[in-house]
This record gives C-alpha cells, sequence and structure tokens, in this order.
C-alpha cells in the first residue's frame, strides 16, 4: 500500500505532462501560422523602417532617417489629426447611440425580438456593400440618394462628403450604422442582468424611463461601457476603408487617416520603408492603448 501512495503523485505527474503536450500538440498549428502571418510580418516591417529598400529589398541601413522624412510629408499631421477627430468624434456618436438603442429595446413591451434582429442587421451586411451604399446615399448632387430626398422637400442640395468641416461627421455616421447594432446587444446582454424589481420599484416610485435610465441602467453597464471605449478606440484608430472610398482622403485631405496613409505610401508613391516607419508608429500607439485596455479591465474586474 505504502508503494502505491507513492507513486500516484509520480502518475498524476506525467499524466499532466501528457495533457499538456496534447495542448500544445493541438495549438501548434495556431501558433506557426500566427507567427508567420503575424510576428513575421511585424519584425519584417520593423527591420525595414530603418533601412532603404529598392521595391522590396533592403539595401542600407539608415537609422531614423525614414522616421525623419514622416515629419516632411504634407499628409502627416494633417492624418494623425484626422484620426484624433475620428477617434473623437465616434466616441460622440457611436458610443452613446448603441446605448440608447440598447435602453429603448429594454423599455419596448412588444417586438423586441423584432427590434433586436433589426438593429443587428447593418452588422450582416458587409464592410465593403455598407460603405458602397453610404457613399451612394450622401453622393453630391443629384446623385446622392439624401439630397435627391431633401429636394422634395424643398431643400438644396447638401455637401456632405465635400465639406471639409463636416466629412469626417458623416463618414462616422456610416461607420455608427454599420457597427452600432453589435455593440447594442452587448449592452442589452448587461441590461439584462438587472433584476426586473428594480425597474418595478422605481416605477411604482413614480420614476420616469429617463430617470430609470440615468439611476438604474447606465450605472449597471458601466463596467461594460469601459471595455466597449477601449476596443472601439483601438477600431477606429485603424479606419482605412471608409474614407479611402466614400471620399478618397478628400476634400484636401480632410478626411484621410493614419492608415490610409500608410496605404498611400506603400502601393501610390512606392515609398515601402516610409510606409513601415509610419505602420511602426501606429503599432507602438496601438500597444500603448492596449496596455490601457488590459489595465482598465483588470481593475474593473477588481471591483
Amino acid at each position: 500500500m505504502k508503494r502505491k501512495t507513492d507513486q500516484s503523485p509520480r502518475l498524476g505527474q506525467h499524466g499532466k505532462i501528457r495533457k499538456d503536450l496534447v495542448a500544445w500538440v493541438l495549438m501548434a498549428p495556431s501558433l506557426i501560422l500566427f507567427a508567420f502571418f503575424v510576428w513575421v510580418p511585424l519584425l519584417d516591417t520593423v527591420r525595414m523602417s530603418f533601412y532603404s529598400v529598392k521595391g522590396t529589398t533592403l539595401v542600407d541601413f539608415v537609422g531614423l532617417e525614414n522616421y525623419k522624412k514622416l515629419l516632411i510629408q504634407p499628409a502627416y499631421q494633417i492624418a494623425w489629426g484626422n484620426t484624433v477627430k475620428y477617434t473623437i468624434c465616434s466616441l460622440l456618436v457611436g458610443l452613446c447611440v448603441p446605448v440608447i438603442i440598447a435602453a429603448l429595446i429594454t423599455e419596448a413591451a412588444h417586438f423586441r425580438g423584432f427590434f433586436r434582429i433589426a438593429t443587428y442587421y447593418p452588422n450582416v451586411i458587409p464592410s465593403i456593400a455598407a460603405v458602397m451604399i453610404f457613399t451612394f446615399f450622401f453622393g453630391t448632387g443629384s446623385s446622392g440618394v439624401l439630397n435627391i430626398l431633401l429636394a422634395k422637400i424643398g431643400v438644396g442640395p447638401v455637401n456632405f462628403l465635400t465639406d471639409e468641416k463636416w466629412v469626417i461627421f458623416w463618414i462616422v455616421v456610416a461607420m455608427t450604422w454599420k457597427a452600432a447594432g453589435s455593440t447594442a446587444l452587448v449592452y442589452m446582454s448587461s441590461i439584462s442582468g438587472i433584476s426586473p424589481e428594480l425597474y418595478e420599484a422605481a416605477t411604482i416610485d413614480g420614476a420616469k424611463p429617463i430617470q430609470r435610465f440615468f439611476s438604474i441602467t447606465i450605472p449597471t453597464i458601466l463596467r461594460t461601457g469601459k471595455t466597449m471605449l477601449i476596443l472601439q478606440i483601438l477600431a477606429v484608430f485603424q479606419i482605412l476603408y471608409e474614407p479611402m472610398m466614400m471620399t478618397s482622403g478628400g476634400p484636401n485631405n480632410a478626411s484621410i487617416s493614419i492608415m490610409e496613409l500608410v496605404y498611400e505610401l506603400a502601393f501610390t508613391q512606392m515609398k515601402m520603408s516610409q510606409a513601415a516607419a509610419l505602420s511602426v508608429e501606429v503599432c507602438v500607439v496601438l500597444i500603448f492603448l492596449t496596455v490601457i485596455y488590459f489595465a482598465v479591465t483588470k481593475s474593473a474586474d477588481k471591483d
């Protein structure tokens, strides 16, 4: 009996090692693909940013020269400024709209399932198709669907995508229409965890829907809101095809994003090393935002 007792920890340890080995074998293909498609290109991009290139071939080590050349790019500062504007505008529009949608559907007494499906439906549409739809919708003059509708009520044509002051706002509206539904469902799942007795007690006390929204709903979804805030910043910071397809970065670079500038440097101006340098800058910013995201979620879990 004593000999069996001495061998049981060893058998348990061997079994654990075997399970770990099986897990690593199962994960190995995914890890190899992840390294090949993510880490290898990332390291090659960092390396390329310190070299002069001919095509995609590294020629000479130039140190920080590519980063210095970015500073004299006409659209460099504009692109960074526009990206910040996209982020701020998306937080004002894209963060509030899903919360309002989630609250309204939660308060709905009938057809709640229909409203949930209708809210999520834009997410089913491919992103490129959604951008094309809004490009026609906000078209200038008689070619724009919205301007045609405004003409029916006697309102003159509005330059939605050619006005430098408002073009970013309308692009953010298109982005919000596409993504607000899925975000609203996340908030609805948080709201569903609220005890109905709280709403019933507030209703008995005479609280109106707006009062119930600010006193019960908002405090409950605040933790979820922190996470969605950081995720939205990370997503909007990488905006590319919306301004590229809707305005081509115009008018006068008023809507060009930092990722669109990377694309233009790499595939239009064929300045691969400068595009690599700008990509590294974006990567550093995203890493910083990701660290903030993990810090926020960690503090939320402790609370």
